[in-house]
C-alpha cells in the first residue's frame, strides 16, 4: 500500500496546507489543490505561494492544481486543510476519487457547527464505505510560517491504524520536523479544536495589557478544559499533556502568529467581531468553534468557565475586561 515514493495529494492551499504539501514534497510527488485557479496557476509559475507563504521557496517535487480529481489521481494519501465550514463539501466532492483503503489525514482543527462533528467523523459519514481505522490528524505546535521557514518543530499523526501511522511519520520526518504518533484520534481532534477557542481568550488578556502571571494561569486552567471535555468525549487524559494538547495550547496561546490570538487582542481593544474577522485573510477557526464546543459541553454537562466568557465576548458583546472579572469572582473550589 505505501510505495517508496508515495504519491500525496493535499487539498487546501492555505499557509498550513501549502506548508504540509512541502514537507511531503521533499521525499515523495505531491500535488496542491487551491481552490482558486489564479493561485494553483500563480504558485507553479513562481514556485512560491506568495498569498499565504510568501517568501518561501517551494520543492521541485510540489505541482499545484485547482481541479479536485487531479489533486488526488493516483495518490496513496490524501490531506485535506480546508476550514472546517467547508470541509464536508469538500470531502464529499472527494468520495468517489478515494478508495477505502487509502489513509485520509485532517489538518482541519475545528468542529463542524451544524452537527458537531470532529472532521474525521465527517469523512467517516461521507465515506461510509472508507476504513475508518486509516482516518486520521495532523495536529501540535504547528504555526506554518515557522515550520516553512525550517525552524525545529514537532506534530502528532492521530491515527488508529498503527503501522499507516508510522509510514505517515516517516513521509513528514525531516531534521526540523519530528512527528509522533498516537492512537487516540478523538483526543487529538478535540485539542487542535479547543486550543483555538483558549487562544481568543489568551489574545484577550494579552489585548488588556495582562502580564505573563495571566497568561500562565489561563494556559493552566483552559488546560483543565480541554481535557475535561476531551476525556468525556473519548480522549485519554495524556494526549493533553502532549503535542496536541499543551503544546498546541502553549504555542497559539502565546504567539502573535495565532490568528485567533490576534483575534483576542482586537477585541480587548474595543473592535468588532465582524471588522476584525473581515480584514483576515485566512479563518480564525475559534470564532466559529466557540460556539460548537459549548454546544458540547452543555450536552455533556461539562463544566468550561473560560469557553463560556468567549462565547459572551464573541457572541453576546461583553467586554473583555467584564469576562476576565467574571472568571476572577467565581465561587471558590478545590484545583481540578
Amino acid at each position: 500500500m505505501y510505495p517508496p515514493n508515495m504519491r500525496v495529494g493535499v487539498i487546501g492551499a492555505g499557509s498550513w496546507g501549502t506548508t504540509v504539501a512541502m514537507l511531503a514534497a521533499r521525499k515523495n510527488p505531491t500535488v496542491l489543490w487551491a481552490r482558486r485557479p489564479e493561485l494553483a496557476d500563480a504558485i507553479n509559475s513562481t514556485g512560491e505561494n506568495r498569498e499565504y507563504l510568501s517568501g518561501i521557496r517551494l520543492p521541485y517535487g510540489l505541482a499545484a492544481t485547482s481541479d479536485l480529481e487531479t489533486a488526488v489521481a493516483g495518490a496513496e494519501v490524501v490531506i485535506v486543510g480546508v476550514p472546517s465550514h467547508g470541509f464536508r463539501s469538500v470531502v464529499g466532492r472527494l468520495r468517489d476519487a478515494i478508495a477505502p483503503d487509502l489513509p485520509v489525514l485532517s489538518l482541519t482543527k475545528g468542529l463542524e457547527q451544524e452537527t458537531l462533528l470532529r472532521m474525521t467523523e465527517i469523512v467517516a459519514e461521507v465515506m461510509p464505505d472508507h476504513r475508518q481505522e486509516l482516518l486520521g490528524v495532523l495536529t501540535g505546535p504547528n504555526l506554518a510560517a515557522e515550520i516553512a521557514a525550517g525552524q525545529p518543530a514537532a506534530a502528532v499523526i492521530g491515527m488508529q491504524d498503527g503501522e499507516a501511522a508510522a509510514r505517515l511519520q516517516q513521509l513528514f520526518m525531516d531534521p526540523t520536523f519530528r512527528v509522533y504518533t498516537n492512537a487516540d484520534v478523538v483526543g487529538c481532534e478535540i485539542a487542535g479544536a479547543l486550543k483555538n477557542v483558549m487562544a481568543i481568550a489568551a489574545g484577550m488578556a494579552v489585548g488588556l495589557g495582562f502580564g505573563d502571571n495571566t497568561l500562565a494561569t489561563l494556559i493552566t486552567r483552559a488546560l483543565a478544559e480541554l481535557t475535561r471535555l476531551g476525556v468525556t468525549l473519548g480522549g485519554e487524559a495524556a494526549t493533553f499533556a502532549g503535542l496536541a494538547g499543551i503544546g498546541d495550547l502553549i504555542a497559539t496561546c502565546t504567539s502573535h502568529r495565532s490568528r485567533n490570538h490576534m483575534v483576542g487582542v482586537e477585541l480587548a481593544k474595543g473592535r468588532k467581531l465582524e471588522e476584525i474577522v473581515s480584514e483576515m485573510k485566512m479563518v480564525a477557526e475559534g470564532v466559529k468553534t466557540t460556539r460548537a464546543v459549548l454546544d458540547l459541553a452543555a450536552r455533556h454537562a461539562i463544566d468550561m468557565p473560560i469557553a463560556t466568557q468567549v462565547g459572551k465576548v464573541l457572541y453576546e458583546a461583553e467586554h473583555p475586561r467584564a469576562a476576565v472579572l467574571s472568571l476572577m469572582t467565581r465561587q471558590p473550589r478545590p484545583e481540578s
